[in-house]
């Protein structure tokens, strides 16, 4: 990953202290046996709200923590100035290149959304918009692990965990089996923002432990798991450029 200043980054409040978890019943290690720690996974989290006290925020911090209480390395991505998809000709601006940077540095992610009129908010939409499937060479998504999470001010549904799934199987990434649901989350968080312990709770740590597994089990095959036959055709394929392929067209 290039040298890149990141400046939309949210900070961590209270990073290591985790009032709800049991620590006798967490593996500090949950992928020991699968492969190595070192160097420690780095795992990208996103989420789907601008309001000041976003649930969906509020699920990936506590999430960030369970993270770096097993060994990851982790980042929050903050959208609140991120353009719309096509609003800035050429996606030219530094939100956009900022969290392009942050998926190529990232070996897993976490995204949770809230679910508005029944589906994922636009807010998420456009954040996984801005993440092209390939990038002068790069692939901001191909081969990383993803854990997806929703949270609900009703009952519990699966609609955007459902359509999240559908995304990260479009952009090539290894979505885990395992996903959270918060039901009525404003019933779920004490006034400093942090997860009251339930079965909500212990369901996001279920959902981390696991991300970290996968994430350990499939690091040291991910380059042989996405090679492309497609891709090494187009590699060999010679490039012709708008003047050319119109040249060809006329001569034929």
């Amino acid at each position: 990953m290039s040298d890149f200043t990141f400046t939309r980054l949210r900070d961590l409040p209270d990073s290591d202290h985790l009032p709800a978890l049991k620590p006798e019943y967490a593996h500090l290690r949950p992928a020991l046996g699968l492969g190595p720690m070192d160097p420690p996974l780095r795992i990208l989290r996103l989420y789907g709200s601008l309001r000041e006290r976003s649930y969906s925020r509020l699920v990936v911090e506590e999430s960030a923590r369970q993270l770096r209480y097993f060994g990851c390395e982790t980042r929050i991505f903050d959208p609140s100035d991120l353009p719309l998809p096509d609003q800035v000709a050429g996606d030219d601006h530094p939100a956009v290149a900022e969290l392009r940077e942050l998926s190529l540095w990232s070996e897993g992610q976490v995204w949770c959304s809230p679910e508005r009129h029944g589906q994922i908010t636009g807010i998420m939409k456009t954040q996984i918009d801005h993440l092209p499937l390939a990038m002068k060479g790069l692939r901001p998504t191909q081969g990383r692990t993803l854990a997806v999470m929703q949270v609900s001010a009703g009952s519990q549904s699966f609609n955007s965990v459902n359509t999240l799934r559908v995304l990260g199987r479009w952009m090539r990434m290894f979505t885990i089996p395992n996903q959270s649901s918060v039901a009525k989350a404003y019933e779920e968080f004490d006034e400093a923002g942090r997860m009251k312990p339930s079965a909500y709770y212990d369901r996001i740590v279920d959902v981390i432990e696991e991300l970290v597994r996968f994430t350990v089990l499939l690091r040291p095959h991910v380059d042989q798991l996405v090679d492309r036959y497609s891709e090494r055709v187009e590699r060999d394929q010679p490039v012709v450029t708008p003047v050319e392929r119109a040249g060809l067209a006329r001569s034929g």
